[in-house]
């Protein structure tokens, strides 16, 4: 079942880049960065999707479905965080995105543990 997930995440983010890429073409994108942005944000949304299909089939010895989730979370917090640094050139505004992500990720992995003490 794994060389599924990796063979059609592979085949998504073929799709993901080429549809970037005609974006770029048909002048939708202006700039190579954006598109390097965009890759990374929709592949973060794929992961996310792909969590959700890995709650309905578990791994024995597979990531978990949370793991992923969190995985797509960061990926999607980092296209962001970089677009916003192309967009204004500020730095200070990405890095409090990329904070304020990892904290609540932080924060909702450790809400469950403290749960059950």
């Amino acid at each position: 079942m794994a060389q599924q997930f990796e063979t059609l995440s592979f085949g998504v983010l073929l799709v993901i880049t080429a549809l970037t890429l005609v974006a770029y073409a048909v002048q939708i994108i202006t700039g190579l960065d954006q598109v390097l942005v965009l890759i990374i944000t929709f592949y973060g949304v794929w992961t996310i999707v792909l969590a959700g299909i890995r709650t309905k089939n578990p791994e024995k010895y597979g990531r978990g479905a949370y793991s992923t989730l969190v995985m797509g979370v960061i990926l999607i917090a980092l296209g962001g965080a970089w677009y916003l640094y192309i967009a204004t050139a500020n730095f200070i505004l990405p890095v409090v995105l990329l904070l304020l992500v990892i904290g609540i990720l932080a924060v909702a992995t450790a809400i469950p543990s403290i749960r059950q003490k």
